[in-house]
């Protein structure tokens, strides 16, 4: 290989490792968006003791947190919840969502 190929396999490259970045940097912007998005909707339907509940519940269960993001999204989307929901609310609805816990009990015989 002559110097004029590698050249043009290192301009190809750094030409695909550009449009890579710039795709990720756009993704990354979108999810940035769709977060914002979320957050203000949720804004609107929670009350500030509510806010705190959920972002206490994200901080030690994130995938509860994020369900029951989408579920009251979706609730309010289809027109189903009327006016803010308030920490009582929010606790029923945590507490319709995880699951009953079971003692277990080992007996040494």
């Amino acid at each position: 290989m002559d110097d004029s190929e590698i050249e043009a396999i290192r301009q190809k490259r750094m030409a695909e490792m550009q449009r890579q970045q710039q795709s990720s940097a756009q993704a990354e912007e979108a999810a940035q968006q769709r977060e914002q998005q979320k957050q203000s909707i949720l804004r609107q339907l929670l009350t500030v003791d509510a806010r705190e509940r959920l972002a206490n519940v994200r901080m030690a269960y994130p995938d509860v947190a994020e369900s029951v993001e989408y579920q009251l999204i979706q609730l309010a989307q289809s027109g189903r919840l009327q006016g803010q929901i308030n920490d009582n609310m929010l606790r029923d609805i945590l507490r319709q969502m995880t699951p009953q816990q079971r003692d277990i009990k080992i007996e040494r015989k």
